[in-house]
């Protein structure tokens, strides 16, 4: 075997394959072919982990531009947003970016609530349980649905037990990040390694179904290689460790990444969306670096409780339309690789809905293996 790394590293992988004890055991994902049979690919806007979208931004501002006015009673009091992943991560700092919009708008303090634990389980079921007055908000990503077809025992439904505002945004995809002392410069070297050492290398993840999880099982798939995940409580506890170089890679948002990345205390090997971003227009593709058809982004909307009023529904949809509109809050988005969305209630509804089915049937295809204990710092 030829010598890959300096002994630091493969302590490292020493100390990976210990941490992997209580983790998810290496799982396949099932075939590029398997997906794409009827009943699991739904269209050509669904990709490996149901997360792509049509790219048409904000079409609707002119139709709900009067819609602020209704449920002028709304609100009395500060709003509660539950985050349920650390602060630090995409979605919290995606919604800190719109907050003071909505605050102006509103009229009343948006406080964030990152609640985080069991890949965003346990938020996400504390806003089902929550009265649906506005006074509790949910704002995630696309795990609200990934997440649940590959746990047991989730406390809640994410098509019926919320009330869907709105798709507000999605990024050119995950960056696939390792620390500076990697051997690996590119894709093809970190599958290269990971052929070469079988079991030994391991990928940090927020947990099973988030957007570090999905994308890492199907590169896992595509190179046909074993590398074992090891799951933490959220994404910024996950980048602490490969920070230090004490995990081997991760799947991280790009807003997220680049800062790091241009710091120099990471290096990116490729994005996993469809095309460059250009605020890292040196970093390429997945397909580019050699996985053909590997295409997947992440989004983040807005739920209610069940049973919220219509027009509240509106009213947030049409207020949220009103802060991604704001030059500011686009500059901010372009600036992170982010691209705000705006979609309706009633088509979000539907696409969580779709996401939903696209998720079980895939978790389906996948080896069941008991869900690890949480990673604590």
């Amino acid at each position: 075997m030829p010598r890959i790394a300096s002994t630091a590293w493969r302590a490292r992988s020493r100390r990976g394959r210990a941490m992997a004890d209580a983790a998810l055991p290496a799982q396949r994902m099932p075939s590029i072919e398997t997906l794409r049979q009827p009943g699991i690919a739904r269209g050509a806007g669904v990709v490996l982990a149901g997360c792509l979208l049509a790219s048409a931004t904000l079409p609707w501002v002119a139709r709900d531009a009067a819609a602020a006015d209704a449920a002028t009673d709304y609100p009395q009091r500060p709003i509660r947003a539950v985050v349920p992943s650390p602060a630090g991560g995409p979605p919290d700092l995606i919604l800190r970016m719109l907050a003071p919009k909505l605050a102006a708008s509103l009229g009343q303090q948006v406080v964030i609530d990152n609640r985080a634990g069991a890949g965003g389980v346990v938020g996400t079921a504390t806003v089902a349980r929550a009265a649906p007055d506005g006074y509790t908000w949910l704002f995630t990503t696309a795990s609200h649905t990934n997440t649940p077809p590959f746990n047991k025992n989730v406390p809640f439904d994410p098509v019926k037990d919320f009330s869907h505002v709105s798709l507000v945004a999605q990024n050119f995809g995950q960056a696939l990040v390792v620390p500076p002392s990697s051997p690996a410069k590119t894709v093809q070297e970190l599958i290269a390694i990971a052929r070469q050492n079988p079991g030994k290398l391991n990928y940090a993840t927020a947990g099973l179904g988030t957007a570090s999880h999905i994308p890492a099982e199907v590169m896992k798939s595509m190179a046909g290689v074993d590398i074992v995940g090891v799951q933490y409580k959220g994404t910024s506890l996950a980048m602490g460790d490969v920070l230090a170089g004490r995990v081997d890679m991760l799947f991280i948002g790009t807003n997220v990444a680049v800062t790091h990345v241009n710091a120099g205390r990471l290096r990116a090997l490729a994005l996993t969306g469809a095309k460059r971003w250009k605020g890292m227009p040196d970093v390429p593709t997945m397909q580019e670096a050699g996985l053909a058809g590997y295409n997947i982004i992440n989004w983040f909307g807005l739920w209610l409780p069940a049973g919220a009023a219509p027009n509240l529904i509106t009213r947030l949809h049409a207020e949220f339309v009103r802060a991604l509109s704001d030059p500011e809050i686009r500059q901010q988005f372009d600036a992170q690789g982010l691209e705000g969305v705006g979609m309706p209630p009633k088509e979000f509804a539907e696409f969580v809905r779709r996401q939903s089915e696209f998720m079980h049937a895939l978790a389906r295809k996948i080896e069941s293996a008991p869900k690890p204990e949480a990673k604590t710092p």
